[in-house]
């Protein structure tokens, strides 16, 4: 498996995609209608649950793709969970690993694993309110706009360098539930942007940011109003 940051998929071939999911799997449907068009850059090879009644196996085996479930119960510890986690994800040998609701701490071990070709998205502008209940977050701080930010993966939580942000607008009577639908539209737009930016080879991690097309993007990531 490669190991290098600086780690692009061949040329000649379609980035091999593993999406790790916890539950619906909405942004993973995204991924599933994206990677149905052959014109994709990418493909979806796997889609791994630590949780067997997740519906986003539902909509992956729909699909046609492979599904693999793994309890987090069934390990002592989460150094032991990832460890035969990453086992699972590289027999699909992947370019890029997604996480799309994946409701798990990722240990440093894993994270380095898979350095430079780990990707989450958060619902918030991220540095703002990284963690959990980041709608409610907002509207408590009475900001005016709220978002989602693309980021690479590394070891401090919703930490790694951001990719992009999608900025949406705090309207008058807005509740977290009403903000978060309105979040999760943009959040299907960016992700698979991002993941076609990859799999093009124009997207890297240089140290703590991200490259697009050869320029350092701000460390907020290129915001997209």
């Amino acid at each position: 498996m490669p190991s290098d940051t600086n780690t692009t998929p061949n040329a000649t071939e379609k980035c091999r995609a593993v999406v790790l999911i916890s539950g619906s799997g909405s942004n993973l449907q995204a991924f599933l209608d994206a990677a149905a068009d052959a014109a994709c850059d990418f493909t979806v090879e796997a889609v791994i649950s630590n949780k067997a009644d997740a519906y986003g196996l539902t909509r992956a085996k729909s699909a046609g793709i492979n599904t693999e479930v793994l309890s987090h119960r069934d390990f002592a510890d989460r150094e032991s969970f990832d460890a035969a986690m990453t086992e699972v994800i590289d027999a699909y040998r992947p370019d890029l690993v997604i996480l799309a609701g994946f409701m798990r701490i990722l240990t440093p071990g894993f994270v380095r694993h898979y350095s430079g070709r780990l990707l989450n998205i958060h619902p918030s502008l991220l540095p703002k309110y990284q963690g959990l209940h980041t709608h409610q977050r907002a509207l408590d701080a009475g900001d005016s706009e709220h978002g989602a930010t693309v980021h690479f993966v590394t070891e401090e939580l919703d930490g790694g360098p951001p990719i992009v942000q999608a900025v949406v607008p705090i309207e008058p009577g807005d509740t977290a539930e009403t903000l978060a639908q309105r979040v999760l539209v943009q959040e299907h737009r960016i992700y698979t942007l991002v993941a076609s930016w990859f799999a093009q080879g124009r997207l890297r991690m240089v140290g703590d940011r991200a490259e697009l097309d050869g320029e350092l993007l701000p460390r907020s990531g290129k915001r997209l109003d």
